[in-house]
């Protein structure tokens, strides 16, 4: 079982030829409304690989919540620890360019009401053996304490130190897995402009440090952990992108299951690399996560 306690979304996406720089005004080419939040993202991801799945947070009582948790209720994801806040449900701003890339504004609301105790609550809903998943769109407080209830019963943690926040260095280190992009990990690494070998010695000190498996994503590279002291690497697939803005958490969610299910770490470091790479083909942060038959069938 994967408990995700994080943030609950709806994005609302416009698509344009390129990205606009800074105090420019560029014409939009379509928009769109899907599900997202990269909680609600990674639960919905590990769902489609397969995984039983319980997801923990809270949207408003507006007209934006029930389309938020459509897809993770048609997935048939454990939505009751989700609860309603006096706040708006969340949001995310999105631009996408012509090329797959995007900027994203995240407005908290509900997110923000998400507390110490329904930390406690999702993670006294586990069993030992089982896997929490976090990132940083909740309180930083309630991630800490969700952490610390995880470590002491014995439930192994994962966390996503997306997005960037002050706190995101110091919660990466008590998880049991970290996954960063590179930018996060010179952050964990307190140094900037690592890349190679370089990073590789930096993963592995670490390692060493904090005795955690060390995932760093690098898009088009594909992936590099240091699990067990071994480093180890997986690429995906050859792609021309259409939206990246799901690719993370469906790496996230996929890698979570895979483990969960028993597939050793390289297997399932594959499996999330290939997954995070179909999610790239589609538009969409929730609608665009493959399901497990499309994700076997490029394996």
């Amino acid at each position: 079982m994967i408990t995700i306690l994080g943030s609950i979304n709806m994005d609302l996406i416009a698509t344009t030829a390129r990205l606009p720089k800074p105090g420019e005004t560029v014409a939009g080419t379509g928009f769109a409304t899907a599900a997202g939040g990269k909680g609600a993202n990674q639960a919905l991801a590990a769902r489609r690989a397969g995984a039983s799945v319980r997801m923990a947070g809270a949207v408003g009582s507006d007209s934006f919540a029930e389309g938020a948790l459509a897809l993770l209720k048609e997935a048939g994801t454990d939505l009751d620890l989700v609860k309603t806040a006096e706040a708006p449900t969340g949001t995310a701003h999105i631009i996408v360019g012509g090329d797959g890339e995007n900027v994203i504004v995240v407005v908290a609301s509900a997110n923000a009401a998400v507390s110490d105790a329904d930390a406690i609550a999702a993670v006294e809903s586990m069993s030992p053996g089982d896997t929490l998943m976090l990132q940083l769109e909740i309180p930083a407080a309630s991630v800490e304490k969700a952490l610390t209830e995880a470590r002491r019963r014995g439930i192994r943690s994962v966390i996503n130190i997306a997005p960037l926040t002050p706190d995101a260095a110091r919660l990466g280190r008590m998880a049991d897995i970290v996954i960063a992009n590179e930018t996060e990990f010179e952050l964990l690494a307190g140094r900037s402009g690592i890349a190679g070998a370089e990073r590789d010695e930096a993963m592995k000190a670490l390692h060493t440090e904090t005795g955690q498996t060390v995932i760093v994503t690098l898009g088009a590279d594909g992936v590099v952990a240091i699990h067990d002291g071994e480093v180890h690497r997986a690429k995906g697939l050859a792609i021309e992108p259409i939206d990246t803005v799901g690719a993370g958490d469906t790496f996230c969610g996929y890698l979570a299951a895979s483990l969960d299910a028993g597939l050793s770490f390289p297997e399932a470091l594959r499996r999330a690399a290939v997954a995070g790479s179909l999610a790239c083909q589609k538009p969409g942060a929730q609608p665009s996560i493959p399901h497990a038959s499309e994700v076997a069938a490029r394996l």
